[in-house]
C-alpha cells in the first residue's frame, strides 16, 4: 500500500515537461476523519470535496498500464491517489460502502464518483498514460468515520464480492437510461 497526502497542488495548470516535485507527499501514517478527510491534504474540510475526500487506486491498474505502454516500473503515487492498496478490485467499490484496517481500527469510507486521470499523467509517467488510465483511475472517497491509514498489510471489507485478479483492469460505466 501507498500513501500520499499533500498540502498543496502539485499538478497545476498544463502539464510541463518537468516532474513538479513531491517532497514528503509520501508518509507512512495519517489521520482521517469522517466527514474532513486526510488531516493535512489541501482538500480536506473542503465543502466541495467532503464526497471525494480520498481517493484510492489499485497499484495493478498502474502495472497493468506500463505493460500496455511498454515502459518499465511506473510509480503508482505519481498518479497522485492518496491510497494505493495491491490485490483491491477498487473500481467495483464505486458508490459502495467499504472499511480498510491497517491494524491500527477500522476505517469507513463511501465509495463513490471516478477518480478521472489528469493530462499531467502524460508527463509524469508516461505518454499515453492519460487515456490508459481511464476507467481504471480509482475511486473518489467519502470518510465516514475517524481512524488511521498506515504503509504496511491492510483488510479491505465490503458487501460487495471482490475479485483481486480483476484489479488492475478497466471499468466501464454505462450511461444511465432516461
Amino acid at each position: 500500500m501507498g500513501l500520499l497526502v499533500s498540502p498543496v497542488h502539485r499538478y497545476d495548470g498544463r502539464p510541463g515537461g518537468v516532474v513538479p516535485p513531491q517532497d514528503g507527499d509520501r508518509i507512512g501514517r495519517v489521520e482521517v476523519r469522517a466527514g474532513h478527510g486526510l488531516v493535512g491534504d489541501r482538500y480536506a474540510g473542503r465543502p466541495a470535496h467532503r464526497d471525494a475526500a480520498v481517493t484510492v487506486l489499485a497499484a495493478e491498474a498502474v502495472e497493468a498500464l506500463a505493460a500496455e505502454l511498454g515502459t518499465g516500473p511506473l510509480d503508482p503515487l505519481l498518479t497522485r491517489r492518496n491510497v494505493v492498496l495491491r490485490g483491491a478490485e477498487v473500481e467495483a467499490l464505486r458508490g459502495e460502502r467499504f472499511a480498510l484496517d491497517c491494524g491500527e481500527g477500522v476505517l469507513v469510507l463511501q465509495g463513490g464518483r471516478p477518480a478521472n486521470p489528469c493530462a499531467w499523467l502524460d508527463t509524469v509517467l508516461a505518454p499515453g498514460a492519460h487515456r490508459g488510465m481511464r476507467g481504471r483511475g480509482g475511486v473518489r472517497c467519502a470518510p465516514l468515520t475517524d481512524g488511521v491509514l498506515r504503509l504496511g498489510p491492510a483488510v479491505l471489507s465490503s458487501a460487495v464480492p471482490l475479485d483481486p485478479g480483476r484489479a488492475g483492469e478497466v471499468h466501464r460505466v454505462l450511461p444511465r437510461r432516461r
